[in-house]
């Protein structure tokens, strides 16, 4: 049975990484990222433990093992990953007088996909976040349909695309207000 709760604990974050190591776009055949989706940018455990120490990530859990998880970037991280930066001006631009929070990362370990996981973090974030923010933002490669389909079946809007590093990001927005 699928919990969802906040990360607090070292472990939880090194099963993040765990999890993050098998999706990754580098480690992946072309047919998975096809029909599985992919992630796109590695963290460190130093990195992913200081945006936690800042606003916990959303886990969804399977007993004491992590199945999911989606992770919680506060603006003031908009420099740590130099590849995220251009997501944040972007959103400043797009996102004028909203108070938004990003999500930093969102991946599914593969025995649980195709069980409403990710639906299900999404909806735990927003009743975690939405009382200190208007909407959660975030980008998805153009290439990744499935997860720009799960992303819209959510309640994700695109907001625009751009190319970062030779890469199509599509610019994607959930205003919890709407």
């Amino acid at each position: 049975m699928i919990t969802y709760k906040r990360a607090t604990s070292d472990d939880e974050l090194y099963q993040i990484l765990d999890i993050q190591k098998r999706a990754l776009k580098a480690n992946v055949s072309i047919k998975h990222q096809k029909e599985e989706g992919y992630i796109t940018v590695p963290h460190t455990f130093n990195i992913l433990k200081k945006m936690n120490d800042a606003c916990p990530h959303i886990l969804a859990m399977n007993g004491k093992y992590v199945a999911g998880y989606a992770l919680v970037m506060l603006r003031s991280f908009r420099n740590e990953i130099p590849i995220l930066t251009p997501m944040f001006e972007t959103a400043d631009s797009l996102l004028k007088g909203k108070n938004y929070v990003t999500m930093g990362q969102v991946c599914i370990d593969k025995p649980y996909r195709g069980q409403g996981v990710f639906k299900g973090m999404y909806l735990f974030y927003q009743k975690e976040l939405s009382h200190s923010y208007d909407c959660l933002f975030t980008e998805v490669a153009t290439a990744n349909v499935r997860s720009i389909e799960a992303h819209k079946s959510v309640g994700f809007k695109i907001l625009d695309t751009q190319i970062t590093d030779g890469t199509s990001w599509a610019m994607v927005n959930w205003d919890w207000n709407e």
